[in-house]
This record gives C-alpha cells, structure tokens and sequence, in this order.
C-alpha cells in the first residue's frame, strides 16, 4: 500500500537522523526524575573521569573513529563542548564480560577497536558510566577468583579421586595376589596329594610287576625246558628219520641190486618150464614202490617207521622173489640136464637099434598175442642201436662243450699271460674282455627264444631271420651293440650250444606251463635244425640228458652209484639232497615230451619242401613202438604217451593209417594191463586220463588236431 511504503521511508530517515543514533535504555521510567535531571544540569566531570581517561581515551587514539560529532547551538563553552568517550558497554557487545575482562583484571585489546564515541552530555552519565565499567571489571574479577576456586576445588577432588583409586588399586593388587598365592598352594597341595597317590600306584604297579615277573620267569622256564624238551624230541626223531632214511636207501640200493640180479637171470630164458617175465614184473613193482616211498619221503622229510617196514617188506619179498627165481632156475636145470641125459639115452638107443629115421625134436611153438603177434617178455633196456645213437649224441655235446671251453675259461687269456707276465692289466682287461663276448653271445642267442610266442607269424618270422643271422655270423643287434660269433673263435660253438639249451629248457619251463607254445618254438626249432643240423643235434643231445623217456632209455642203477646221481639220471631235480615233487617231475616231462612231439611234425613254411624234415615222423613212430616194447613205469609212462598221442597222434594217423590204429589197439589190449597192473591206487590220474583218451579216439575213429596247432591263418597275421 503507498501509506505503508511513507511509513518504511520515515522510520529510515529517523534512523538516519542524529536522535536515531542516540541510546535508549527501556528502564529509564524506573530511575525516576534523576534521569530528566542529567538533561537539565550543567555537565561536570565525574569522579571517574580519571579512570575515564586512563583507560578509554587511549584506546581510541590508537583507532580513531571516523569524526560524528554534533555541535550544539546552545553550548558555547569548553566545558559544554562535546567529548569523544567510548560507548555504554551495555550496548557495545565489545564490553561484555565474556570478551572484555580477564582473569588479571585487565582487559581485552580488541575493547577498543571496537568502541564507537559517544557524546558526554554530563557528569552523572559518566558517572554512571563509570559505575558501570567498575563493576563489569569487579563481576570479572569475581568470576576470575570463583573460577580459580573451582579450579581447585576440582583439582582437590582430582587428587582425593587419584589418591582414591590408588589406594583401591593397591587393595585390588593385594586381594589378587592373595588370590594367586591362595590358588598356587591350592595347586601345591593337589599336585603333592596327586604325587602322593601316583608314588602308591606306582608301589603298587611295582608289587604287581614283579609279581608278574616271577610268574613269567616260572612260565619261561617251563615253556624254555619244554622247548629244550621239544628240540631234544625234535633231534632224536630227525636222528630216528635219518636213521630210517639211510636205511631206506640202503633199501632201495639192495632192491636194485637184486632187480639187476634179477636182469641178469636173461641169459637162462631159454629154460623150459621158467617165467622169467612174472618175477621181473613183480620186481619191477618192489623197485617202483620202494621209488615211491622215497618221493614220498623227501615231500614229507623223514620216513615213518610204517614206510620202513613196508619197504622192509618189500625187500625181503625181493629176496625171497630172487630166492624164488634161483629155484626155479635150478630145477629147470636139473629137468633140462635130466632131459638131455634121457635124450642122449634115447639117441644112444636108437642108433643101437636104428629102428627108422632120426627124429629131431621141434621146440616148442612160442605163444602168439592178440592179433598174430608175439607176446615175449617186454624189456627193461633200451636197444642196443638206440643206445649207441644216445651215446653218440651225448659225445657230440661233450665236444662242443670242450670246444668253448677257451670262451668261458678265457684260455687265450692265460696264454697272453705266460707270454706277458708282467702285463696284469692287460690280463685282466682281456679277461673281462672275454666275458663280456661271452654274455653278449649268451643273450643273443637266448633271449629271441624266450620272445617266442603265439601272437603273430610276423615276429615269428623277425625272431627266426634274427637267429639265423646269428648262426650264419652276420652281426645281430643284442642289448644295443652289435653282436657277431665271428668275435671269437669259439662263438659259433658256444651260441649253437646254449640255442640248443634255451629250445629244450622253453620245453621244461614255458611248454610245460602252457601247450599251446609247443607249436610256434618248435616249428622255429626245426627251422632252424633244417638250415644247421649241429643244433638240431645238439637240441636233442639236451633232451634225452634232460628227460631220458624221450629217447626212450630207463638208466640202471649201477652198483657203487650215488642215490642222488641215479635220481638225476632219472630226470629228478636234486636240490640239497632233496628231490623234487612228482608232480613237477611229472610237469617239465610232459612239456619235453610235447616239444619233441611238435618238433617231428613240424616245419618251417618258408624252408626248401623238396628237402626231407631232418628228424621226421619215422623218429616219432620208432619212439612209440620202443617205447612199448619196454616194461612201464609207473605215472611216468601213462603221462607221457598221453602227451606225446595228444600232440603227435593225428600226424602219425594221417602218416601211417591202418598200422598207426593196430598200434592203438595193442595198446589198449595189451600194454593198458600192464601199466594198470603197476599203478598205485594214488596214481592212476594219468591212466585214467590216456585211457579215456584213446577210447573217445576209437570211437570216433579220428585223433583230433591238438591245441595252438599252427594254421595257415597264424602265417598271414
């Protein structure tokens, strides 16, 4: 409104005007008419003018304030005449106590930068004015004076409070410590009263050890003498046992030294009215069963004191049997001599009468077998002709074995030595030379064998060129050196000699374990035997050594000859004077004879066809005719025509036919009694097994391909 606008401008020019800028106080009513009174008298200086002057008037010339004095028309003195003085602290805020006083009473510097001038218009104002100030600086003297009492009174409490808490502290420390000490005796006396009772348990676990102990020593003094007691058992029946078992084979060397007597009884065979067959059969049967106590013996340790009557037993049945037949020989003797005396009375009286011709006496017809054939008395030895071929054999690997004997005993060593005596190292760098030539050699010519397998006929095929380069002195690779027999002079000798005993020993190890590997090593044999007979020799020389059945050839007991060598010429592995199990002897057998089997039927597919098979099937009809001409043993002979018709039985079929099936029959009728009738009831697996084989055969009239026989499908793989 424009009424309102007039009214803002007037307050504004009064503001600006000189009574705009004076003070009012609103209390002025309540002084009365001495306020009127101070407008109305004459000014005078104050009491307080001084102080006045000493304290305000210096302050504002050092910050004059900009000049607002007023001139009063009606004043024309000195005195009346208005004077520069600071403001009324009442409503200067530069006076207030808080920012104008201090504790000394002095005051502020900043008091009078801010002070305005003010107009003295009286003694009285100043004086009041005065007043004022007074007691401003008394009120903050007072506040400065309580305040330093506060401060010390609070600085008393402080101290009360420390001293307070210091003396609680110490009564804390004091009550903790006696809590400590308190808990430590406590702990003394648990770990005392625990020692207490750990040194009585400890008494107590004392009383019981060593009543334990005595207890124990009582225990193993009795158990110490009982096992003196046992050892001492232990020794006398070992000693009993030893006893026994030499007993036993001086049992066994008089029963054989009475079979041989019993062998030597041949040459009266020719006596009328004597069964020499029956008494060899029957000692055949003591020697067999004696045999067998002592395999049994060495399976067992020591011989029963039951063994030993048995075999006592059969000793003196063996005597009275030789006894029997020395009887019996006699009398055929006197009944031949009486015969021959009544025959020479006869001639003499009939060429006293010569009454009609002379009659010669026929002998008698000899009994016929089934068949037409002669049923003679079977024979213990071997023929003479299989024997000198034996021998001969055997005299060619003694050669060979002397011919290397330089590789293996470094001979070309020591005689570098007797020429260089002084020159020991290189003795000794020739020496080992030597050896090494030796191994590498061995390796080569051991290790393709024991690589023989069934997989392919490729490798196959790599380990035969393998082989044969060898033998031909063409260097081979061997443990990754170059390896040649061309190294040393005896090489060829020592390689063709442990290649013919790496063949036989995979037939005792690796065939007897697994038949189907007769096949692939033997077709690698006779491979090898066709392009180098000497190992084919050789080869056979290690078999028959190894398994004698195979030639076949039963070695004698020779008087004077040591138990464990007859053994060994047997075929028995002798350990530590102890023989092996039968059934083991019975395993590395049958995988020789298998060998063998597969070796006669067997030939290499890319060798020369027109050329015979160097040791063919004729060998293996020769065997199985000789060997049925001799007496059987018992166990070994079952096992090993079992094996040896498995394997070999439809090549000699397809071979021989009409005579190769007579051979079964006789067999069967003939030679099955025989073995049946020397089999222990404990033996008669292998019987069992051959019988049932050929009569399966027989009815179907065919001898099945054996197992892992080698296809034509084998060489294309």
């Amino acid at each position: 409104m424009p009424s309102e606008g007039r009214c803002w401008e007037t307050l504004q020019a009064l503001r600006r005007s000189d009574k705009g800028h004076l003070c009012y106080h609103r209390d002025w009513l309540l002084r009365g008419e001495d306020v009127l009174e101070e407008c109305m008298s004459l000014p005078k200086l104050s009491s307080y003018s001084g102080w006045v002057v000493d304290h305000v008037l210096p302050h504002m010339q050092e910050n004059p304030p900009p000049s607002e004095t007023s001139t009063s028309p009606r004043s024309t003195s000195a005195l009346d005449q208005p004077s520069s003085v600071p403001k009324s602290p009442v409503r200067d805020p530069a006076f207030s106590p808080a920012s104008s006083a201090t504790p000394n009473g002095t005051k502020d510097k900043q008091e009078s930068q801010h002070t305005e001038p003010m107009v003295l218009q009286s003694s009285r104002g100043i004086k009041v004015e005065g007043c004022i100030r007074m007691y401003e600086l008394l009120h903050r003297m007072k506040g400065a004076e309580g305040l330093r009492q506060w401060q010390e009174e609070q600085e008393r409490k402080v101290r009360a409070l420390s001293e307070m808490a210091s003396e609680q502290l110490k009564r804390f420390d004091e009550r903790k410590e006696l809590k400590h000490h308190k808990e430590f005796q406590d702990l003394r006396e648990v770990m005392e009263k625990s020692s207490r009772e750990a040194l009585g348990q400890q008494e107590k676990l004392k009383a019981e050890h060593h009543h334990r102990a005595k207890i124990l020593n009582l225990k193993l003094r009795e158990a110490q003498q009982q096992r003196l007691k046992q050892a001492e058992q232990e020794r006398l029946r070992k000693e009993e046992g030893q006893v026994r078992l030499r007993n036993l084979y001086a049992l066994q060397e008089e029963v054989l030294h009475l079979s041989q007597q019993l062998d030597s009884s041949d040459q009266h065979r020719d006596l009328p009215k004597v069964d020499l067959s029956a008494f060899r059969t029957r000692g055949n049967q003591l020697c067999g069963l004696i045999s067998g106590i002592i395999r049994a013996t060495s399976e067992n340790g020591f011989p029963t004191a039951e063994e030993q009557a048995v075999a006592e037993r059969a000793l003196q049945e063996m005597r009275d049997l030789l006894v029997d037949l020395q009887q019996e020989i006699a009398r055929a003797c006197e009944d031949r001599r009486r015969q021959d005396e009544e025959e020479a009375r006869v001639k003499r009286q009939e060429s006293q009468v010569r009454q009609g011709p002379e009659v010669c006496k026929e002998p008698p017809a000899s009994r016929q077998g089934p068949g037409g054939k002669l049923n003679e008395d079977l024979q213990v030895k071997v023929q003479d002709s299989t024997m000198q071929w034996y021998q001969q054999l055997q005299e060619a690997s003694l050669q060979c074995v002397l011919a290397f004997e330089g590789l293996s005993n470094s001979k070309d060593s020591q005689g570098i030595y007797s020429a260089l005596q002084n020159t020991v190292c290189l003795l000794t760098a020739l020496f080992w030379q030597a050896k090494k030539i030796k191994m590498d050699l061995q390796k080569a010519a051991t290790i393709p064998v024991s690589q023989i397998s069934t997989i392919a006929g490729s490798k196959l095929k790599e380990i035969f060129d393998k082989i044969h380069s060898l033998l031909s002195g063409k260097p081979v690779q061997s443990g990754g050196r170059s390896v040649s027999v061309t190294l040393n002079p005896q090489g060829l000798d020592f390689v063709q000699y442990k290649l013919a005993e790496k063949f036989v020993k995979q037939g005792e190890e690796e065939v007897a374990s697994h038949h189907e590997a007769a096949f692939p090593i033997a077709v690698v044999a006779s491979g090898i035997w066709e392009l180098h007979p000497r190992v084919g020799d050789l080869i056979l020389a290690h078999l028959h050594k190894k398994c004698p059945y195979s030639v076949p050839f039963y070695p004698a007991f020779k008087e004077g000859m040591a138990l464990e060598d007859y053994q060994r010429m047997l075929g028995y592995q002798v350990t530590d004077s102890r023989v092996e199990q039968q059934d083991n002897f019975l395993k590395r057998m049958s995988g020789m004879i298998r060998l063998y089997a597969a070796i006669i039927q067997l030939r290499w597919p890319c060798g020369n066809r027109q050329e015979i098979h160097p040791h063919g099937l004729n060998h293996g009809w020769r065997w199985l005719a000789q060997i049925l001409n001799m007496e059987p043993l018992s166990d070994v002979t079952a096992t090993l025509l079992f094996d040896f018709l498995e394997v070999c039985g439809n090549a000699l079929m397809k071979q021989y036919q009409l005579q190769f099936w007579k051979m079964i029959l006789l067999i069967k009728e003939d030679y099955f009694p025989r073995i049946e009738a020397i089999t222990s009831s404990g033996q008669m697996g292998s019987f069992i097994r051959l019988k049932q084989f050929l009569e399966k055969c027989l009815q179907r009239k065919e001898i099945p391909l054996p197992k892992g026989f080698l296809t034509s499908s084998f060489w294309r793989s």
